[in-house]
């Protein structure tokens, strides 16, 4: 598949800084939308740090295959699946021992949602409640369950109603992210790619101020990627833009 791709991020209209980041392994066709957490700019911090570690693990790991890993080996899961994993457990585990030597950053953490392209097939992992969504044929639907107390609660009460939904005290809150615990549990699936899908990542700072209907509209209604990444960015910040903003779009077409 050849892939075109587009990000944005942007501060949003209610903080002072950024802290989240966006990056890409194009050698690995992997891409990544990093959410931070913690006071002192210190999200920012841990964000870059999950991206960083990721693509070191990735470079080690490409250069010598005899590399030893920090973790066993899934045997439920292939290869490729067991190496993203791997890298994002390491971030994890990254993030958490320097924010117990560094006073400065305790408490930090991070979401991260990562994209790898392998052929005709797609590999989602995640941790935390930064999105991955799939626009196909007109339809978008999301490929991440956020990992917080609202998507919890909806399981506990499937008849939820939106109403329910959008006066929930706790929906910012969640359950699992980079750096919380010495280790984390990665979600991660594979789906089949077919020539035109794009692909949408995206931190809450975008999927909290407009929803999936408008990000599905601004990213086929666009005329190139670059300008969706603008829009999308611009109609949170219209939406209220109370968080960073970031997304990342990736389309893969047949050659």
């Amino acid at each position: 598949m050849k892939i075109r791709y587009a990000a944005k991020t942007d501060v949003g209209m209610k903080r002072t800084h950024n802290e989240d980041y966006f990056s890409l392994i194009e050698d690995e066709q992997l891409f990544m939308v990093a959410d931070g957490m913690g006071g002192h700019a210190s999200g920012e911090v841990a964000s870059k740090m999950a991206a960083e570690t990721i693509s070191e693990f990735y470079e080690r790991t490409r250069k010598d295959e005899e590399a030893t890993w920090p973790y066993k080996m899934d045997r439920s899961l292939s290869y490729i699946e067991n190496r993203l994993v791997c890298s994002i457990k390491l971030a994890n585990l990254r993030i958490f021992e320097t924010s117990l030597r560094d006073i400065r950053y305790k408490g930090m953490g991070t979401t991260i949602v990562t994209v790898m392209v392998c052929g005709d097939k797609i590999y989602v992992g995640h941790v935390g409640d930064s999105r991955a969504y799939r626009v196909r044929e007109g339809e978008i639907v999301q490929l991440t369950r956020d990992h917080s107390l609202l998507e919890d609660y909806k399981e506990a009460k499937p008849d939820m109603t939106e109403e329910e939904e959008r006066n929930f005290p706790h929906k910012n809150v969640i359950t699992r992210a980079l750096g919380m615990r010495e280790t984390v549990q990665v979600d991660i699936r594979g789906f089949q790619v077919k020539s035109g899908d794009v692909y949408v990542l995206c931190s809450d700072g975008l999927s909290g101020m407009i929803n999936d209907a408008q990000i599905r509209d601004l990213t086929l209604g666009a005329p190139t990627l670059e300008r969706a990444v603008a829009e999308l960015v611009d109609m949170a910040n219209r939406a209220g833009g109370t968080d960073n903003i970031t997304t990342l779009l990736l389309q893969c077409v047949e050659p």
